[in-house]
């Protein structure tokens, strides 16, 4: 009997009379299990395999279920059923019913919009910037993935002093649409659109018996309205109410907490056995989450015996105090790297973790944000100390290059190339001490157009006077001699200086390290009508010297600044792939379970974080943000928090998740 190794919550789920059925599957309560076991109860019932639709919300996930009922039922049967993410299975439908769609990448059909509002004025009308063809791509997705009519009103009403561009906005998409359907295109959303359409106009007579859907907690009111378009017979929709966090994307909580109301035949069941975590997480948990309103009745049991630890506070007076701690406890425990996850809110707080696993010799990987060590800022400052190192690194030149304008990739190894020429293969030799007697060779380009090389005898009154006598200054252009002037102020402040960790200070306090956080900031803050944002500028300015300030304190372990560079130069390769230890954004966490999770930074204003909690979820999405994190964990659970940034000078008060979880904080 394919339900034999059910509990009998599940059973009673898997085993449901046909009718629309909703599964309140709590975190770790083997929600795909019983997803499996309906089908096989389906199929064992007699239900044909073309007849049943599995909607998942990763292709991954339906392959896995898929799998596992391949141990039990025929390929070939197997094979017949419907089963994949809503765009997957609406683009299978429409192609398999002569639909003849060419499916367009955002990307690709955002150049097609730019092209179309590089056609329109808006200045007539208002002296206010008008959004970006890319950003309006992205407002009118969330416009359909909320299931809204009437674009121009829906704008007016969420959009206020750029109400003035609605009706510009709305004649913009609908030629956009006009144009998409002229050459056929569609995107992921006009694939549901699509769907949906033909469904309710009797193009597409696709009849299901049953359809599942997983992860419904996370669904939009297009799939949602999608899923009711297919008129199925049955429904069978899994989700939890308390992990729906992606309200910022659409999902909308309502769909869930109003399947009673919308269906007169709604049957609830709940999956309330947790096998995953422990006793004293789950009561954490349970507590915490508890706040939130009830939308159906659940209470977390525990499904595993045995003895284990209570969930952690971690204080700390600083927050890098509170990275290099976390590194040292990780280091200690008697658990598979693989097998430990550090958890956080904002992608920043995983800069400080990363570095200090970094330091202990201890590998992560890195998932739902970048890098620390990949970051722009963070490979400009590495570039910068191989350039005192190494004359001969090209890719750190240009790399630092890049940031001053006028300056791309051909026209710094242009410049490197003619300074290497000086320097007997050395280019920054060439820039400090030029062999007077190097022979200086330069192939220009037929039809070169100037732009590193402007005319050389004006362009040369117009270099700095540090680079105008140089042995190259007849070739600059006035770009590339103020480059090269600041680069050399840059070397000759620092030269001799072995120290890492004054080194480190001293280039983040130079004026060419200045200007590459300056164009850095820059280009994070353009507007989506493509105007500066000045009070996001400084304050991403401060962000990317905070993050380099991060690097000066490790230095301190380093007298020696070659052996700094090597800890550098190693950092790419190790700490974003492979094995290791998983550093993880909440949303990335989804899904996942380790025996070991450090959920951090739980300061008010962090985790919380107040400023994204004003938008759609609001507190109660923080707080099953919250309940993600610390429900990840198997046996132990560490949750810590800092009261003071040193770099950026700021004190913290506890989350106030820590408070609700019945942890008892000393006040100063």
């Amino acid at each position: 009997m394919p339900l034999s190794h059910l509990n009998p919550e599940q059973f009673a789920a898997a085993s449901a009379p046909f009718g629309h059925n909703l599964i309140i599957a709590s975190a770790g309560t083997g929600k795909t299990s019983t997803i499996v076991a309906r089908i096989a109860h389906l199929l064992s019932s007699g239900v044909e395999a073309s007849k049943i639709l599995l909607l998942t919300f990763t292709n991954k996930a339906a392959a896995e279920m898929l799998s596992r009922l391949a141990k039990k039922f025929d390929k070939s049967v197997i094979s017949s059923v419907s089963a994949g993410t809503f765009h997957a299975t609406a683009y299978a439908l429409l192609r398999a019913n002569g639909f003849d769609i060419t499916l367009k990448q955002p990307g690709e059909l955002k150049l097609l919009l730019k092209s179309i509002v590089g056609q329109r004025k808006f200045h007539h009308i208002s002296d206010i910037g008008a959004f970006s063809a890319a950003y309006l791509y992205e407002l009118y997705s969330f416009f359909q993935n909320t299931g809204g009519d009437d674009f121009e009103e829906w704008f007016r009403a969420k959009n206020g002093e750029q109400s003035v561009y609605s009706a510009i906005y709305a004649d913009i998409l609908r030629e956009f649409e006009e144009e998409k359907k002229r050459f056929g295109y569609a995107d992921f959303n006009d694939l549901l659109l699509y769907l949906k359409r033909a469904l309710k106009e009797g193009d597409i007579a696709q009849e299901f018996t049953e359809i599942l859907v997983d992860e419904y907690q996370d669904t939009n009111l297009l799939q949602s309205s999608l899923i009711d378009a297919f008129g199925a017979k049955s429904l069978f929709c899994v989700g939890d109410y308390d992990q729906s966090i992606y309200a910022f994307n659409g999902a909308d909580i309502s769909i869930i907490g109003s399947f009673k109301e919308r269906y007169k035949d709604a049957k609830i069941y709940a999956l309330n056995t947790n096998y995953r975590s422990s006793q004293n997480i789950l009561k954490l948990a349970n507590r915490v989450i508890a706040i939130n309103p009830r939308l159906y009745e659940k209470e977390l049991k525990v499904g595993r015996e045995g003895a284990f630890s209570q969930p952690r506070l971690l204080v700390y007076d600083d927050l890098f105090a509170q990275y290099k701690g976390i590194a040292q406890i990780i280091s200690s425990l008697k658990v598979p790297s693989d097998e430990i996850a550090v958890i956080f809110r904002n992608n920043s707080s995983a800069d400080g973790v990363e570095i200090a696993l970094k330091e202990l010799g201890i590998a992560s990987r890195r998932k739902g944000s970048g890098s620390f060590f990949e970051s722009r800022e963070i490979k400009a400052l590495i570039s910068l100390v191989s350039l005192l190192l190494n004359g001969k690194d090209i890719m750190a030149f240009i790399d630092v290059a890049q940031y001053f304008k006028g300056l791309g990739e051909a026209k710094s190894k242009q410049i490197f190339e003619l300074l290497s020429q000086c320097g007997a293969g050395d280019a920054i030799a060439g820039l400090l001490r030029p062999d007077q007697k190097a022979i200086i060779t330069h192939k220009r380009r037929k039809n070169y157009e100037l732009g590193l090389f402007d005319d050389e005898l004006s362009v040369s009154e117009n270099l700095p006077a540090s680079i105008k006598n140089h042995k190259i200054a007849s070739f600059l252009s006035t770009e590339g001699g103020e480059f090269l002037s600041d680069l050399l102020y840059f070397l000759k402040a620092l030269k001799g200086v072995k120290d890492a960790s004054a080194c480190l200070g001293l280039i983040i306090a130079s004026p060419i390290y200045e200007k590459i956080a300056t164009a850095i900031a820059h280009k994070k803050s353009v507007r989506k009508d493509k105007s500066i944002d000045e009070s996001q500028k400084e304050l991403t300015k401060e962000r990317i010297i905070h993050r380099a300030r991060s690097l000066e304190s490790i230095a301190k372990n380093y007298k020696d600044l070659s052996a700094f560079y090597n800890f550098l130069s190693l950092s790419d390769s190790q700490m974003s792939a492979g094995s290791g230890v998983s550093l993880l954004s909440v949303h990335a966490s989804k899904g996942l379970e380790f025996e070991a999770v450090f959920v951090i930074d739980l300061a008010q204003n962090r985790f919380p974080n107040i400023r994204l909690s004003s938008g759609a979820g609001g507190i109660e999405e923080e707080r099953r943000l919250f309940y993600v994190a610390v429900t990840r964990a198997k046996n132990e659970l560490f949750l810590s928090y800092a009261k003071y940034d040193k770099n950026g000078k700021i004190s913290y008060e506890p989350s106030q998740f820590l408070k609700e979880a019945g942890f008892k904080i000393e006040k100063e």
